[in-house]
């Protein structure tokens, strides 16, 4: 151990706490075989280590000394609670003895248990989201509140309501079986994707975009593709985010607007992450597996090689969602195809296709369907049509910045019904 400042101490702590908290809680949570408890030893660990840290200096293996500090924490509950025995033999029977901070020891990965157990189909997708971001992001309570704007009690009593289901419903902390794998990896990919979603179109709040979001789901993204490395659709749902998140910068002017894929400029898109999608979408694709994500992917892939908007391969597009809505029969994945066929053939064709989805009170209050209706109507030249389409849009539209945009365009048709 090296000697640390306090300040020093504080950003050790800070960064082992975000980078591994996930790998630690996990870790905790096969041992102790209950998710609230192992949160509770984990904090009090981060807590010792501030004051322990700037006195004894910082650990070289900081996780290791969280992991056994925590372990300890967790042996000092059970002697209170009068299952030391019986508990503490439980735990050195899983961990075995405490790992010396010093030594650079392998640990078991359990974070893929932890996933499969937060992502678990018995909870809802809510309470999945965040405990996802709590258990293997490390965001804390205020954090996940303030990222979907909700009030932190309200956020917390959702935490607590997950993981009371988890101990009521006996949800087990596990790989599931093989015959429940698919299953279940769809719900975990569902999650890391919702995360992803509500970072690139923030559905409320000032900005089209949440960069935080984002990026954390792309590090769980990283994180299951590193556990599952042969799941061709792990590999397809980063390569999808990852080629998306290359046109985040682009989405916004200098001046907080959204700026939408035709008015982009091109080169502001991040050619790193494109690259990087590319070669984990060809992976995937040479499995022999295509799925859903993997579809997404290649969407998303033929607009990061067009030179422009105009010279998008159109057809293409059309031809891979079709194959998607064969594989998900979505009517919100018709209408992705809609608006592909409207540049591929016309507006015409794009708004006859539309016209085929159900006429659902669901399907009529989907902001992005009553968006999309609105821009197809103004380019096949219905501009009375295109303002009804607009201003339902915009009674929709609880993001900032989109709802500008949607106002301009409303604007351009001139005034009248």
């Amino acid at each position: 151990m090296g000697r640390a400042t306090p300040a020093s101490s504080r950003a050790a702590v800070e960064r082992t706490v975000r980078e591994h908290w996930g790998y630690i809680l996990a870790t905790l949570v096969g041992q102790v075989r209950d998710l609230s408890l192992a949160e509770d030893v984990l904090q009090d660990a981060a807590v010792a280590a501030l004051s322990d840290w700037p006195v004894r200096g910082i650990p070289d293996n900081p996780r290791a000394w969280l992991l056994t500090t925590a372990r300890r924490r967790a042996i000092d509950r059970f002697r209170r609670e009068r299952r030391f025995a019986e508990l503490r033999q439980e735990i050195e029977r899983s961990a075995g003895p405490d790992i010396d901070p010093d030594d650079d020891v392998p640990m078991v990965d359990e974070r893929l248990s932890l996933m499969f157990m937060c992502c678990h189909p018995a909870l809802a997708e809510p309470a999945r989201v965040a405990l996802t971001l709590r258990t293997l992001g490390g965001l804390t309570t205020t954090e996940i509140a303030r990222a979907f704007l909700v009030p932190e009690p309200t956020m917390a009593q959702r935490l607590v309501r997950a993981r009371r289901k988890i101990q009521a419903a006996n949800i087990p902390y596990r790989i599931p079986p093989a015959e429940l794998w698919p299953e279940r990896l769809a719900s975990v990919l569902a999650v890391v994707y919702f995360i992803f979603n509500e970072g690139y179109s923030a559905t409320s709040g000032r900005e089209p975009t949440r960069a935080d979001l984002c990026e954390e789901a792309i590090r769980l993204g990283r994180i299951l593709l590193e556990l599952a490395p042969r799941e061709p659709e792990v590999a397809g749902l980063l390569a999808l985010m990852l080629l998306h998140d290359s046109r985040r910068a682009a989405r916004i002017d200098d001046d907080g607007n959204y700026v939408s894929l035709e008015e982009q400029d091109r080169s502001r898109w991040d050619r790193e992450p494109i690259r990087a999608g590319d070669r984990l979408l060809r992976a995937a694709l040479a499995q022999g597996r295509p799925g859903p994500y993997q579809l997404q992917a290649a969407i998303s892939a033929v607009h990061a090689a067009a030179p422009s908007y105009a010279e998008t391969d159109w057809p293409q597009i059309v031809g891979l969602y079709r194959e998607l809505y064969r594989l998900n029969r979505s009517w919100v994945v018709r209408l992705n195809e809609a608006v592909a066929l409207s540049y591929a053939e016309s507006p015409q064709a794009g708004l006859r296709l539309l016209d085929t989805l159900e006429r659902s009170e669901t399907v009529q209050r989907y902001q992005p369907y009553q968006a999309a209706r609105a821009d197809l109507l103004r380019r096949a030249g219905r501009s009375g049509e295109a303002k009804s389409a607009y201003r339902s849009a915009l009674e929709l539209t609880e993001n900032e910045s989109e709802r500008r945009f949607l106002e301009r365009r409303l604007e351009e048709l001139g005034p009248g019904s």
